[in-house]
């Protein structure tokens, strides 16, 4: 595919078509319509590409509880019965 500017007349055959459906005194507003579109998508893109990157990175808080070393001895409730206890 030789790019967007390689076919140059396909894009004056769409201006032209635009030009005659909206007319001179609409041009600014589709251009404007279409330049805020544009920003929108941009904006948008940006902050999720944002939200990605937040999450793929680790917080600061799981850092410090995975170098902080071996955790504490925890044990277990002694209240907890076990589904295989049963009393027949």
């Amino acid at each position: 595919m030789p790019g967007l500017f390689g076919h140059w007349y396909i894009l004056v055959l769409i201006l032209v078509i635009v030009l005659i459906v909206y007319g001179p005194g609409k041009l600014p507003e589709v251009g404007g319509a279409i330049g805020k579109a544009m920003r929108e998508f941009r904006k948008t893109s940006s902050d999720i590409q944002e939200e990605f990157k937040k999450s793929a990175t680790p917080d600061s808080s799981s850092e410090q509880h995975a170098t902080s070393g071996p955790a504490p001895d925890v044990k277990p409730p002694t209240d907890v019965k076990s589904p295989t206890d049963s009393k027949a």
